[in-house]
């Protein structure tokens, strides 16, 4: 709670430097985005330097995925004790190191210790950016830096696509990840000279570690609340784009640069999506703005999946995304908002990297599907399924909009009142 000579009106003065701590959050969370997607695009290239098959290689992202809620539990838990700025800038400093390490990589089994490292890297990043970026944003502008914080995703990819076909070509896949080191120590040293620590931080911090396991075993209502509900959304999420490249090969026969073209192209959609939805939510509610985009996510289905024509295809898909992401886009703001001041570093960010973890069965749901069936057919019914369940876990939870943080007592909130 806020000590009793402090008004919650001194944590978010007019000249409050936000735009730093904004800046920071959306470069951690593309970095990291940038990374991943490089090793998605140089699978098979890496795969063939190292002796193994593609099945093999995708162990690499297994590891990623695996270790990103250790991440989230750690750095989270610094950043509710010491503050936002020091696990960031520690956090982006790995990042560095760990490009470095991939692109030094001599064998398969060091490629994959690696790998499960970035995972832990991944894993913290999320909850840490979000909460400094929104502890500082201007309540009025929330929801729609929140949609832009959370497209750092999609600038990623965009940025590895655009590196992998300029690089890999001509010079391989080890430049690719000695590249991504420098801009993660740059955006390291900016927010050591320009970020100043959350007020809100300052104000309800803790002065143990025994005291904020109390406070987080004390909201664990609201912790099995964003487990699932990050669960449904990443499975919207990733139930639209995994195996949609699958698709475009399978069903189409779209290959190679015009397979990649198409998906890159999605993610304007997926961009212009988390402005606009993050922007309504600012005026309708957050809760509202997401069902809406995860309804006209239902409704884009038959275009996305059942187009007759390659224009209608690629409309299909920006659409698609254009909803998914939009709806993904509030979720920054809306779990911050939902989170307690002294546990925001932790809470948000663990209950995220569970659910993308528990999320991981709907690729496995869709092949499952696609046997004896179109990959459209598969896409389609899996899409439908969890864009539903996405739209009722957001209808029982809360909502706090505009919530000023610091202003309230730190007191448990379930999921649903």
């Amino acid at each position: 709670m806020l000590p009793l000579d402090v008004s919650p009106e001194e944590i978010h003065t007019p000249d409050e430097p936000w735009v730093g701590a904004f800046i920071a959050g959306l470069s951690g969370w593309t970095l990291d985005a940038f990374d991943f997607f490089l090793v998605v695009l140089s699978l098979t290239a890496i795969g063939r330097e190292f002796g193994q098959d593609v099945k093999h290689m995708t162990l690499a992202l297994t590891a990623t995925l695996a270790l990103r809620p250790v991440g989230a539990f750690f750095f989270g838990g610094i950043s509710d004790r010491f503050g936002r700025r020091i696990p960031m800038i520690v956090n982006l400093c790995l990042f560095a190191v760990v490009e470095l390490a991939t692109g030094f990589t001599r064998s398969f089994v060091t490629f994959l210790a690696v790998r499960a490292v970035f995972g832990v890297v991944m894993g913290g990043q999320w909850g840490v950016g979000v909460s400094l970026a929104m502890e500082k944003v201007p309540t009025r502008y929330r929801g729609v830096l929140s949609g832009l914080l959370q497209q750092g995703y999609s600038i990623g990819f965009l940025l590895a696509a655009a590196a992998y076909f300029l690089i890999e070509p001509k010079y391989g896949w080890r430049p690719l990840f000695y590249l991504g080191s420098l801009p993660a120590l740059a955006a390291a040293g900016f927010v050591a000279l320009r970020v100043r620590e959350s007020e809100v931080w300052r104000l309800t911090k803790h002065s143990s570690f025994a005291g904020l396991g109390r406070a987080l075993a004390s909201h664990w209502k609201l912790f099995v609340y964003f487990t699932v509900f990050m669960m449904a959304m990443h499975m919207s999420s990733h139930g639209t784009q995994d195996l949609y490249p699958t698709f475009l090969e399978k069903d189409w026969g779209i290959v190679g640069k015009q397979k990649a073209a198409l998906t890159a192209i999605s993610m304007v959609g997926a961009i212009l999506g988390g402005l606009s939805i993050g922007w309504i939510s600012d005026r309708v509610g957050r809760r509202w703005a997401m069902i809406g985009a995860l309804v006209g996510a239902i409704a884009s289905i038959p275009l996305w999946a059942f187009a007759h024509t390659l224009p209608l295809l690629v409309l299909g898909a920006v659409l698609m995304q254009f909803c998914v992401q939009g709806a993904w886009g509030v979720v920054p703001a809306h779990v911050a908002e939902l989170s307690p001041d002294s546990v925001r570093g932790t809470l948000p960010g663990l209950g995220n990297q569970v659910g993308v973890l528990l999320s991981s069965v709907v690729v496995y749901l869709e092949a499952g599907f696609a046997k004896g069936r179109t990959y459209a057919g598969s896409m389609s019914m899996t899409a439908a399924m969890v864009f539903c369940l996405a739209i009722v876990l957001t209808l029982v939870g809360r909502e706090k909009k505009a919530q000023v943080f610091g202003s309230r007592e730190d007191v448990g909130a379930g999921a649903s009142e």
